[in-house]
């Protein structure tokens, strides 16, 4: 399985914000690969506690505090509020990595309007609604990068997951668009599609069963670890990608 390797300075001098970092999982894994890669990094979460405590973690493993801002990726303010005080503080967002979602399990006969519409706001909206924030500073800088976390839900079916991977695969169009809307800008948009990424939040929220069944599918018999999503991720931020707009990018081992 291996470890993320040696950093490069691929975002050296960078400004980077990503959402969701709080916890374990991938939104952690890429703040702090990005700010291992040279890049000054910004982190929001919607959950205060968890928020400070992923500051204080990357600044034990990096020796630079983050700066961190509490955001609700599903109320407009916020979201607008967070990336204005980010580019203030920082003077610029060079990258934002859009890493909001919320998932779940049901079955679209028993699917309420409250699930559905809470899955699409958090995971899909809030996307639009950060990138839409952010672009309004790219823009007139003719610069930026934003990356968006989709998932392999968005091309595959699976049970009780009508509404998360309708979310997803909106992602991915909304990736796509927004790539073409900005490109004459010299502003790229590209997305990641993990299949599984594990993490203790995962394990807590998704049954052994479903886990299993997951891992199964996958040609190394085993599911990512965060930090191979983050290297990825680092990649399209990184000027190495700078041809390839509109993409998205599978990072699974999946076999038919």
């Amino acid at each position: 399985m291996g470890e993320p390797g040696p950093a490069h300075q691929l975002l050296a001098g960078k400004t980077v914000l990503v959402t969701a970092a709080a916890g374990t999982g991938i939104g952690y894994a890429t703040a702090l690969r990005c700010a291992r890669e040279g890049a000054t990094v910004a982190i929001s979460d919607r959950h205060e506690r968890r928020l400070g405590q992923a500051a204080e973690r990357l600044a034990g493993e990096t020796g630079r505090k983050p700066l961190a801002i509490g955001c609700d990726g599903t109320i407009q303010r916020q979201v607008d509020h967070l990336i204005d005080a980010v580019a203030a503080e920082l003077g610029s967002i060079d990258v934002l990595v859009n890493n909001v979602g919320l998932g779940g399990t049901a079955s679209v006969i028993d699917m309420t309007d409250e699930q559905w519409s809470a899955v699409l706001d958090t995971t899909l909206t809030a996307t639009f609604r950060a990138t839409r924030a952010v672009l309004r500073h790219m823009v007139p800088r003719r610069a930026g990068v934003i990356v968006n976390n989709a998932s392999v839900l968005g091309w595959r079916a699976q049970r009780g997951q009508a509404h998360y991977a309708a979310a997803k695969a909106g992602v991915m169009a909304l990736t796509r668009c927004a790539a073409m809307d900005v490109a004459d800008y010299g502003i790229r948009v590209n997305a990641v599609s993990p299949s599984i990424a594990m993490h203790p939040f995962l394990a807590k929220v998704t049954t052994e069963e479903a886990l299993a069944e997951l891992t199964a599918r996958e040609a190394f018999g085993r599911a990512a670890q965060p930090w191979e999503v983050a290297n990825v991720i680092v990649f399209l931020a990184s000027d190495y990608s700078s041809y390839m707009t509109g993409e998205v990018v599978s990072v699974s081992s999946q076999h038919p």
